[in-house]
C-alpha cells in the first residue's frame, strides 16, 4: 500500500486528513440542526421520558403502536439511546431540536474518527476511504435523527477500530455500549473472530474480548428478568410472531431490499469495481477480513431483520468504503461527488418533509384548543401534537362528538367509523426536490421495503403525505337492529368492531360498542354471533348505556344468540356494549379477536 510522493500526502494521511474528515462531518450536520422530529424518534423519546421516572428500567412501560398498547420491553433495541435522550431531557427540560441534534453530532464525529483509524490500517487512500464513508446515504440522512442508528454506528465502529489497534480494554467498553444500543452488536463476534484468526490467533485476550457484546446483552436480559419479570428479548420475540415480522414474505422482501441497498452504499460503479479488485486480492489477510465483515453482517441482517431499510447496512459501510477506496483516485473522486450529491438531496428533501409536518402541527394548534384531540400517526406529527396535549388514538377508542382526530395518510393505523367533519382544509406535503425516501407517490424502499417498494430511493415530485384534522360529529342512528353488513354499520359502530368480512360478519375485540335507534316500545336486545374453535371467549355480556341486561357462558364453539328481557330505553339513541371475557390473536393478524358478530339490536 504505497503512498504518493506528493508533498501534501503526508499531511492528508496524518492528522490533517483526520481534521479534514471531522470538518466534513460538521459541514454535513450543521445545516440540519433544526431537523424536525421524524420517523421512530417519538418511540425513543417516550422511552427517555420514562427513564427520567425509572432510570434503571426505561423500557418498562407501555406505548401505543398501530393503535394498540405494547410493552416497550419488546422494542427492537436495548435502552442506551433512551438513556442518552433522557440525559438531554434532564439538561434541557424538553425536546429541543437544535441542542439535541448538536449533541448527537458527537456520534457522527466518533464514527468518522473510527473510520479514519481503520482507513489508515486498511486503505492506501485513507482520506478518500473516509470521505466515501461520509457520503453513504444512510449516514447523511439518518444521522439527522434521534434514533439508534448513529449511536450504534459510533460504538460499533469504535469497537472495531480500537480492537484492530490492540486497545482491548477500550474496545470492550465500546462493545458494551454497542450491545446496549442494538442487538446487532452480537455480529461483532464472528467478524472479529475472523480478524483474530488472521492476525492474533494465539492471543487469549483477543479471543475473550470478542465475547463482550453477547455477554453484555445476556447480563441486561437477566437483570430485566430479575427486576421486571420478563426478558426483553422474549417480549420482542412475541411481537415478532404477533406482527408477522419473521413471515416468509417479510423475510424475502427484506433480503431483496438489503441486496439492492448494498449496491448504493457507495456509488454503484465503485461497488462493482471494488468487487473485481477484492477478488484479485482475495488471498490478502486485510481483504479477507473486510469481505468477511461484509458477508457476515449482511447474512445476519437478512436472517434477523425484517424491514429491509437502508440504515440496516450502516455497519458495513466502512468495509465497503475501504475496498472501494483502493480503486484509482479519479474514479473514487467522481463516485464520491455523485454519491454525496445524491445523499444531500435525500437529506434536504427529508428535512423539508418533516419541517412541513412540524409547521402543520403549529398551524393547527389554535383550531384544536379546548377539544379532546387524538393523533393517528406513529411519527413526527404524533410528537408535535402530543406536545400540545393530544393522545395517541387506539383501535378501541370510544370517540364522542366534539373530539378531534389528526391523522397522516402515510402512517395512520386506526379506521374511524364515526361521522366526521373537517376542522381545517387537508394539507398536502410535497417537495420540489425530485427525490423520495418515503411517500404516498413513490416506490422507494429506503425506509421500509415490500415487494412493491424495493427501490433504494424514489425519483418523484409527487405527494409525500397528506395531513388532515377532523371533528367527530353527533351520530344519528337510523336502525334499531344493526346487521353487520348493513350500509349504516359504518356510522353506527362506535368502537371495537372491525371491517366487514365475507359481506356478512365482523370480528369484534374484547369490548364492542354500537349506537342504535331506540325501538320506541319495550323490546329484547339481542346479539347474533359465532364463537370459532380457536377463540377462547366463553362469556358474552350485553349492556345498555353501561347497565348489564344479559350475560351468558357458552360451553363450546358454535353459533348463538344472546337475548335480554324486553327493555325500554330512556332516550331516543342507545349506546350498546358487547363484551367477551377472553380474546386471542392469529399472527400475522395483530388484531385482538373475540367473537364474530353477525348483528346486534332490538328485536320487535
Amino acid at each position: 500500500m504505497g503512498h504518493s510522493t506528493n508533498s501534501k500526502e503526508p499531511f492528508l494521511t496524518g492528522r490533517g486528513g483526520l481534521l479534514l474528515t471531522l470538518a466534513v462531518v460538521l459541514l454535513l450536520r450543521v445545516p440540519f440542526l433544526n431537523q424536525a422530529i421524524q420517523g421512530d424518534d417519538p418511540v425513543y423519546l417516550a422511552e427517555a421520558s420514562h427513564a427520567l421516572v425509572d432510570p434503571l428500567h426505561p423500557d418498562n412501560s407501555t406505548y401505543v403502536f398501530r393503535g394498540q398498547p405494547v410493552d416497550q420491553r419488546g422494542l427492537s433495541h436495548p435502552p442506551m439511546d433512551a438513556w442518552i435522550l433522557a440525559g438531554l431531557l434532564a439538561i434541557f427540560g424538553d425536546v429541543k431540536e437544535v441542542p439535541f441534534h448538536t449533541a448527537y453530532i458527537l456520534f457522527s464525529l466518533m464514527a468518522a474518527w473510527a473510520m479514519w483509524r481503520l482507513a489508515r490500517r486498511f486503505s492506501p487512500q485513507p482520506l478518500w476511504a473516509a470521505l466515501l464513508f461520509l457520503a453513504v446515504p444512510a449516514f447523511v440522512v439518518n444521522g439527522n435523527s434521534l434514533e439508534t442508528d448513529l449511536p450504534f454506528l459510533a460504538f460499533w465502529m469504535a469497537a472495531i477500530a480500537l480492537f484492530c489497534a490492540g486497545n482491548l480494554l477500550a474496545a470492550a467498553l465500546a462493545m458494551t455500549l454497542a450491545a446496549l444500543t442494538a442487538y446487532q452488536a452480537v455480529f461483532l463476534v464472528p467478524i472479529l473472530a475472523v480478524y483474530v484468526w488472521l492476525f492474533h490467533r494465539r492471543s487469549v485476550a483477543h479471543w475473550l474480548t470478542i465475547c463482550t457484546a453477547p455477554a453484555a446483552i445476556a447480563a441486561w436480559q437477566i437483570y430485566e428478568r430479575a427486576t421486571t419479570g420478563a426478558m426483553p428479548a422474549a417480549v420482542l420475540a412475541g411481537y415478532f410472531r404477533s406482527y408477522g415480522f419473521q413471515a416468509l414474505e417479510a423475510k424475502t422482501s427484506n433480503a431483496l431490499a438489503l441486496f439492492i441497498h448494498s449496491w448504493f452504499i457507495v456509488f454503484p460503479a465503485l461497488a462493482a469495481g471494488a468487487i473485481v479488485l477484492a477478488w484479485r486480492r482475495r488471498r490478502e489477510p486485510e481483504t479477507i477480513f473486510l469481505l468477511a465483515w461484509i458477508v457476515l453482517f449482511f447474512g445476519g441482517a437478512v436472517v434477523v431483520l425484517f424491514a429491509g431499510s437502508a440504515r440496516y447496512l450502516l455497519p458495513i459501510a466502512a468495509p465497503v468504503a475501504l475496498l472501494a477506496s483502493r480503486l484509482p483516485r479519479r474514479w473514487v473522486a467522481a463516485g464520491f461527488a455523485i454519491q454525496m450529491t445524491l445523499s444531500l438531496g435525500l437529506a434536504a428533501m427529508n428535512y423539508q418533509h418533516w419541517g412541513a409536518v412540524r409547521a402543520y402541527a403549529a398551524w393547527l394548534a389554535p383550531s384544536i384548543e379546548n377539544h379532546r384531540v387524538w393523533v393517528d400517526d406513529e411519527w413526527g406529527l404524533r410528537h408535535y401534537l402530543e406536545q400540545q396535549g393530544a393522545l395517541p388514538l387506539r383501535q378501541s377508542e370510544r370517540l364522542r362528538a366534539g373530539d378531534i382526530i389528526v391523522s397522516s395518510e402515510l402512517s395512520h393505523a386506526v379506521k374511524v367509523s364515526a361521522p366526521v367533519a373537517p376542522v381545517v382544509p387537508p394539507a398536502e406535503i410535497r417537495s420540489a426536490i425530485p427525490l423520495r425516501i418515503i411517500g404516498l407517490e413513490t416506490r422507494s424502499g429506503y425506509s421500509s421495503a415490500s415487494f412493491d417498494r424495493l427501490w433504494p430511493f424514489g425519483i418523484s415530485t409527487g405527494a409525500i403525505d397528506r395531513l388532515r384534522a377532523v371533528e367527530v360529529v353527533k351520530r344519528h342512528p337510523a336502525l334499531s337492529y344493526l346487521p353487520m353488513a348493513a350500509p349504516e354499520a359504518a356510522t353506527q359502530i362506535v368502537s371495537g368492531i372491525y371491517d366487514l368480512e365475507d359481506h356478512s360478519f365482523r370480528w369484534m375485540s374484547r369490548l364492542a360498542t354500537v349506537e342504535l335507534k331506540s325501538p320506541g316500545t319495550a323490546a329484547a336486545l339481542s346479539v347474533s354471533f359465532r364463537i370459532l374453535a380457536q377463540s377462547p371467549a366463553r362469556r358474552v355480556t350485553l349492556r345498555i348505556d353501561g347497565k348489564e341486561v344479559a350475560s351468558q357462558v357458552y360451553a363450546a364453539a358454535g353459533d348463538y344468540t344472546l337475548e335480554s328481557p324486553p327493555v325500554l330505553p330512556a332516550a331516543g339513541e342507545v349506546l350498546v356494549e358487547i363484551e367477551v371475557d377472553r380474546t386471542f390473536t392469529a399472527p400475522p393478524d395483530v388484531r385482538e379477536l373475540g367473537i364474530v358478530v353477525n348483528g346486534v339490536g332490538f328485536r320487535p
